[in-house]
């Protein structure tokens, strides 16, 4: 429950939260800060985007855009890089009760009109213009899409060091023939 009482320009709030279990009050605690951060950096910054996964459906179709003047791998890479941007939007949709490939057909179709802030309207479940009802700060946008990316170069990484250590350290052709030689006169 919230409850908001004779706030007119108020300088200092007050929010208590308080539940039955201590793990509850903990989750409420973490949700209202997290919430409180993000109206802040909105406020500090004054920019902001449509919500409703308008910027990842706008990203990933730029993506594929720029996918198209690529070749070989670099365009293979660029289109994955899109699809895994539009999990969110497909995501957005499943937990919203929605199908998730009708949703993106729709919000993709949108943009490729040239409606930019179009973004999935979870009570009706069509692409609907976000903005100005529905926003997000430009910062939490940008920083979440700057985490995945770095996280996902790091798996990169990791799995190229580990073929190279194994590519490295695995037997050469000579070895491998030599142990089936062997492995036939103890038979």
């Amino acid at each position: 429950m919230i409850t908001i009482k004779d706030c007119k320009n108020p300088r200092v709030v007050s929010i208590v939260v308080h539940g039955g279990a201590d793990h509850i009050v903990e989750e409420t605690h973490r949700a209202v800060y997290d919430a409180v951060r993000v109206v802040q950096a909105a406020i500090e910054d004054g920019k902001v985007v449509a919500g409703g996964s308008a910027p990842e459906v706008e990203i990933a179709m730029q993506l594929r855009n720029y996918a198209s003047t690529l070749s070989g791998r670099e365009q293979l890479a660029v289109i994955a890089f899109a699809d895994a941007i539009e999990i969110i939007p497909k995501t957005l949709a499943e937990n919203s009760g929605l199908d998730p490939m009708d949703s993106l057909v729709g919000l993709r179709t949108a943009h490729e009109s040239g409606n930019k802030t179009m973004g999935l309207q979870i009570s009706t479940g069509k692409a609907t213009d976000m903005w100005p009802d529905v926003i997000e700060p430009l910062r939490t946008k940008k920083q979440a899409i700057l985490s995945a990316t770095e996280a996902a170069n790091m798996i990169l990484r990791i799995d190229d060091v580990i073929q190279a250590a194994t590519f490295e350290k695995g037997p050469s052709a000579e070895q491998m023939e030599g142990m089936s030689d062997q492995m036939l006169d103890q038979v």
